[in-house]
């Protein structure tokens, strides 16, 4: 790929590439659909136990991102893992690092908070 002329102040112009995302994103409404037709989908909660002491997911395995390395064997490596926290961030994180490692990732879009906004029947808010 070619370098872009410098600008006056000697910056360079042109678009900044930043990657591609190693991971799909998917949404509360695509998880709860797969739910309903009978899949079983691996829900992993990256936040930490006082978060999900406040509100947890109706489905799915916590391990905070800072113990995911030394707990990843605990994940399935034969179907897809849908990454949550509480806003997406976190998830993010951890899907990228999941899909480096090989593993089939999602991040849940938004979180838990888009997961109780979304929610037809809503129970609690996660905060």
């Amino acid at each position: 790929m070619a370098k872009a002329a410098p600008t006056e102040n000697g910056a360079r112009a042109g678009p900044v590439s930043l990657g591609a995302m190693s991971y799909s994103e998917v949404t509360p409404g695509e998880v709860r659909e797969r739910l309903a037709k009978g899949e079983d989908v691996f829900l992993l909660d990256v936040r930490e136990p006082d978060e999900v002491a406040e509100w947890a997911y109706p489905i799915g395995v916590n391990i905070p991102l800072g113990q995911l390395g030394a707990r990843v064997d605990e994940l399935p490596r034969d179907r897809t893992i849908v990454v949550a926290c509480h806003v997406g961030g976190r998830s993010a994180q951890a899907a990228t690092a999941l899909s480096d490692a090989g593993y089939t990732a999602e991040n849940l879009a938004g979180g838990a908070v888009a997961w109780v906004a979304s929610d037809p029947e809503p129970e609690s808010d996660p905060g």
